[in-house]
């Protein structure tokens, strides 16, 4: 699944790099980021079954990219924005019904299996690189996640790549926003907050909005 994820999104961002930048720009960005991603991947710590475990599948690609980004002296910002805009690209490919479908399964998945991640933690304990997190429903429609630890931000201390957040963690209102959730935050750890307090609403709408910035909604 990494190497599906690495691939397919630096297949569907070729052109939006070649125009932003150039083609010699991108074949360097290219064997700079595979050599790197070839290299972080075997020695990723696996955190086994988990509720993000799909979202641990991105860190060999996130700290590939974003050291690549830095070696080739692109500025902080920037690097956020193209991160971002490669995902908004990789993620248009899908219709946005079926993101409408997903995004209320995903969220209806997370609900189900959040006490049991939970209970997981408080007994025999959770892998160091896993999240750890409070959880309540508060109706239907909405839950709260409080998250105490992030693997991401572990994985880019260790790797020297520390500024990759908060930058990935804002891609959260991007996401609600293509799939129609509602989502709100005003904390993340990777802020240096205490926590992040994301609100999730399966039915709901999210402003995405980078031009804005991200003072109050972290």
């Amino acid at each position: 699944m990494e190497k599906l994820i690495y691939r397919l999104t630096m297949h569907r961002n070729k052109n939006f790099f070649i125009q932003k930048y150039s083609e010699e720009w991108y074949e360097i960005f290219c064997k700079k980021s595979e050599q790197k991603f070839r290299d972080i991947l075997p020695k990723m710590p696996h955190i086994g079954e988990s509720i993000f475990s799909f979202n641990y599948k991105f860190a060999p690609s996130y700290i590939a990219w974003y050291s690549t980004f830095l070696e080739m002296n692109v500025p902080k910002q920037e690097i956020d924005s193209n991160i971002w805009s490669m995902h908004e690209n990789l993620v248009s490919i899908i219709p946005k019904n079926i993101l409408k479908k997903y995004g209320k399964a995903y969220f209806n998945s997370f609900r189900k299996k959040a006490a049991a991640h939970v209970r997981k933690q408080d007994s025999v304990g959770l892998n160091p690189y896993d999240w750890q997190i409070e959880y309540q429903d508060l109706d239907d429609n909405s839950f709260e996640i409080i998250i105490k630890t992030c693997g991401f931000k572990k994985l880019a201390k260790e790797y020297n790549v520390e500024g990759l957040l908060p930058g990935i963690c804002r891609m959260d209102y991007l996401f609600a926003n293509m799939m129609d959730n509602g989502f709100e935050r005003t904390k993340t750890l990777g802020d240096n907050d205490d926590c992040c307090n994301g609100i999730y609403r399966m039915t709901g709408s999210c402003e995405w909005a980078p031009e804005k910035g991200f003072e109050d909604r972290k």
